[in-house]
């Protein structure tokens, strides 16, 4: 296959090389609240930085959920989406699952579901989904979507009270956990 598209099991393929920007979505080891804790949101959040800072992509839009996570990216200018979020989910999961390790060395609390995140046999789940953008109007559909969906799941009553996404990026003076760039 040439470098407009990757094949992927069950026939998804993905469309890389054309300029568009990428909106992914990927979650956690059979849905569970793995980013439950707002330290582990704060943790994907930073290490989200790093990856973006070594891959020299440009973000958009992000959320950051307790089972899954979305974004809107441009490609990166080293390596591919694909190799991004491989970094990306690797990085988060090798730190979180470590640190998971290390509070139950630390203490004999009796195992709570989330406590035994280190015993699953993975952190995230294999694939991810990617939707190539390529309008105005599917961007701001795709980042209305993101910024809606802690209201949807019932976490909060408005997306300004969900720190970890990019809605103050667009609603309230840039004041994001992460700077996005300009959408041009």
């Amino acid at each position: 296959m040439g470098p407009f598209g990757f094949l992927m099991p069950k026939g998804l393929k993905r469309y890389y090389g054309q300029g568009h920007l990428h909106f992914v979505t990927f979650s956690c080891y059979r849905r569970l609240p793995l980013l439950h804790a707002a330290g582990s949101k704060n943790c994907f959040v930073k290490i989200l930085a790093e990856v973006r800072a070594r891959y020299r992509f440009s973000l958009f839009g992000y959320v950051v959920m307790p089972d899954h996570v979305h974004l809107l990216t441009s490609e990166p200018q080293r390596g591919t989406p694909s190799a991004v979020l491989k970094a990306l989910k690797q990085s988060v999961s090798r730190k979180l699952r470590a640190g998971r390790k290390r509070k139950r060395a630390a203490s004999a609390q009796m195992k709570l579901p989330l406590a035994g995140a280190g015993e699953l046999p993975q952190f995230w789940q294999r694939r991810f989904y990617d939707f190539n953008v390529w309008t105005g109007k599917k961007v701001r559909e795709k980042l209305d979507y993101m910024h809606r969906n802690p209201v949807a799941r019932k976490l909060v009553k408005h997306p300004k009270d969900w720190p970890w996404s990019s809605w103050a990026a667009y609603y309230q003076d840039g004041a994001c956990l992460l700077k996005m760039d300009p959408l041009n």
